[in-house]
């Protein structure tokens, strides 16, 4: 039997990518395996950000390479974790060991 942590993020937190992503998909509302600029808002406006919806924009900007809304591929969600390294200051990882 699998067991699954309840990932809660907090501002400031040290996660794996893995963590990220399991994070991640908890918005992801329609279950369509997605991520889109709304579920990105809802997301960030989790950790208590300002401005989520201007840094859910930015986010997309920076992620959605093929600009059909959604961050729908590993690329599109490695670019997600670079902008949440480098303009969120989170601290995500590869591995924590």
């Amino acid at each position: 039997m699998a067991i699954m942590r309840c990932i809660q993020v907090q501002p400031g937190q040290e996660m794996t990518v893995e963590e990220f992503k399991t994070w991640l998909r908890r918005y992801d509302t329609d279950h369509d395996g997605r991520i889109s600029r709304e579920e990105l808002k809802e997301a960030l406006r989790s950790l208590h950000v300002w401005f989520t919806w201007w840094k859910a924009r930015q986010g997309m900007k920076e992620a959605d390479t093929n600009r059909n809304g959604q961050i729908d591929s590993a690329k599109e969600t490695e670019r997600l974790v670079n902008f949440a390294q480098q303009r969120l200051h989170m601290k995500i990882y590869d591995s924590l060991w």
